[in-house]
């Protein structure tokens, strides 16, 4: 099976597939054997299991419809089930980076401060807006496949970047998530965007389109930033990235949708 120039077997789709999964989500999986296979091949999968997180969030939502809540209250619901499945992953990345980067000066004290597992000001901020932001955008649906649609857009998209942002971006330390992921190559950052963007066309084409450019722009300046803050990548940036990304097209879908 080839997707673009990235060329996998049938068993090595399913078993990446199932690596993103047991990686990105806390659902309820069975053990599997991946050979070896490093989350640095693998992660040209993370938008399917986006598509995963989409799913479930949405289903929460049109249930909470369909018992007559009201769109604020099933926005909620539908934001903690997300948060639920995937046990706050992201999020923990975003306080962490919100943390170091707006705390420290030097380099060396952004590091070490990212990685104290305590939250300070900059980072309680930074995940009281991120979720502030989404649910008010979720809350902007009146219809559950707008939210649907939003949803699936919106997780996918957010975890296409990943594999292209560690390729394009050192790890900044010798140690930690993204050293341990692997050395994501060209092809499977490619093929991991690709996949991604796919479903940003269930905004229509114009809002596809003007979310392409906002999370282009999106990337090259955190990109920018991360190196400039640490001059490299870590799990902890990726998770921002994704939480930042997420934002940004919930925020054209609640524009082109609604």
């Amino acid at each position: 099976m080839k997707f673009g120039n990235l060329a996998l077997s049938p068993r090595q789709v399913v078993d990446d597939i199932a690596l993103c999964l047991v990686f990105f989500t806390r659902l309820p999986l069975p053990v599997f054997d991946f050979r070896g296979r490093s989350l640095a091949a693998a992660i040209w999968a993370a938008p399917i299991a986006g598509l995963v997180v989409g799913l479930i969030g949405a289903i929460v939502f049109a249930t909470a419809e369909r018992f007559g809540l009201a769109m604020g209250p099933a926005a909620a619901l539908a934001l903690v089930a997300t948060l639920l499945t995937t046990g706050c992953l992201h999020e923990d990345g975003l306080s962490d980076v919100a943390d170091g980067f707006g705390g420290g000066k030097a380099r060396g004290r952004k590091r070490e401060i990212r990685r104290d597992s305590r939250i300070g000001a900059y980072g309680a901020a930074a995940l009281a807006l991120s979720l502030l932001v989404r649910w008010s955008a979720l809350s902007e649906f009146v219809d559950p496949t707008q939210a649907l649609f939003a949803l699936l857009a919106a997780h996918a998209a957010s975890r296409g970047l990943l594999g292209a942002f560690m390729h394009l971006l050192p790890p900044a330390r010798v140690d930690g998530l993204s050293v341990d992921a692997g050395t994501v190559s060209q092809e499977t950052a490619m093929a991991g965007a690709l996949l991604g963007a796919i479903p940003l066309l269930l905004l229509g084409l114009g809002g596809a389109v003007f979310a392409l450019i906002l999370l282009g722009l999106l990337f090259a300046a955190f990109r920018a930033l991360c190196f400039n803050q640490i001059e490299g990548q870590t799990g902890d940036t990726i998770g921002a990235l994704q939480q930042a990304s997420e934002i940004a097209v919930l925020l054209v879908a609640s524009v082109a949708l609604s």
